[in-house]
């Protein structure tokens, strides 16, 4: 393994072990997990910051590419079902991964490109809904899925805020499902 992978997969085990304290990271302990001199973070990456971000954006798109995946395991389930489940594992995995997520969904919102992860997702996402409305046309299938993206990104980014307005606790996972749930019938029943 070269030096910038060593730091890269020093730096995603920190990230895991730290979860919501990542201002815990610090260069020095990245470098001494490495075994690597303290200059080729700055070196490799410019910053820690940026160090970070590069290991975050792949830590989630290995979640990403699991979707792929998923749809194989729910191959016999209803198009809706499959939405369903999808959308439950996708914000388990925010809400369980909350400091990585955030980043990661802040970070797109910030800087998209043209393949982060808030564009994978909806990829993933796309067809599911084509399923689920065979009757609509494209443009409206792809409105709708990037409505859902778009929640589900609120849901996890706000849900202190729907607590005190709806009085839904999303932290709760069978309060996530049932919300989750409804917006499915929102987007895709209107």
């Amino acid at each position: 393994m070269d030096n910038k992978e060593a730091i890269i997969q020093a730096t995603m085990k920190l990230i895991e072990e730290k979860g919501e304290h990542l201002e815990e990271v610090t260069v020095r302990e990245i470098c001494k997990r490495a075994d690597v001199g303290l200059g080729l973070v700055n070196y490799h990456f410019g910053n820690k910051d940026k160090l970070i971000e590069q290991c975050i954006e792949r830590m989630i798109n290995g979640t990403v590419e699991h979707f792929q995946d998923i749809r194989e395991k729910t191959k016999g389930f209803p198009p809706f079902e499959k939405l369903e489940h999808l959308g439950n594992m996708t914000l388990d995995f925010l809400f369980e991964h909350y400091a990585v997520s955030r980043i990661s969904v802040l970070n797109d919102m910030r800087l998209p490109k043209e393949n982060d992860n808030t564009y994978r997702t909806y990829a993933a996402y796309l067809p599911l809904v084509a399923a689920c409305r065979p009757d609509l046309d494209e443009a409206t299938i792809k409105r709708k899925t990037m409505y859902l993206i778009t929640i589900m990104q609120q849901m996890f980014l706000r849900y202190e805020v729907i607590s005190q307005t709806l009085g839904i606790d999303l932290r709760q996972k069978e309060n996530r499902r049932k919300f989750h749930m409804q917006v499915l019938h929102d987007i895709l029943e209107g």
